[in-house]
């Protein structure tokens, strides 16, 4: 039987948009320098933004409030995968990096929207 949740980083939800916004953050700093105002800067905001997003909704205490955030930070995600996208067709990373990312966005859309239809939405 699994522990009970406790807090925000109990939820699997958040432990895999956490690891997934550091790896994200780490490769931003590899871009070239004059990506510094563009994917750089975006990448970084949302890779942060995903695993934020879940915690505040955990923190709002109103089931709706917390889908409505859960929600957004799915949507994160699927901008977080066109950036990746455009940093890998600008050759910004390879598509094997590109390749790795992916499997850890779709794993981590797919344990949030498990999350999201636990919670009736």
């Amino acid at each position: 039987m699994s522990e009970p949740i406790k807090s925000y980083q109990d939820l699997i939800a958040w432990q895999k948009a956490y690891v997934l916004g550091k790896v994200i953050y780490e490769i931003a700093g590899t871009l070239p320098e004059a990506e510094r105002f563009g994917l750089i800067s975006s990448l970084r905001r949302m890779s942060v933004s995903i695993a934020s997003h879940i915690a505040n909704g955990y923190g709002r205490g109103v089931t709706s409030d917390y889908i409505w955030f859960l929600k957004q930070a799915r949507g994160e995600l699927y901008q977080l995968d066109t950036q990746l996208l455009f940093a890998r067709d600008f050759k910004y990373v390879t598509a094997q990096v590109y390749g790795t990312i992916k499997s850890q966005l779709d794993e981590s859309e797919r344990v949030l929207a498990g999350l999201i239809r636990s919670l009736g939405g």
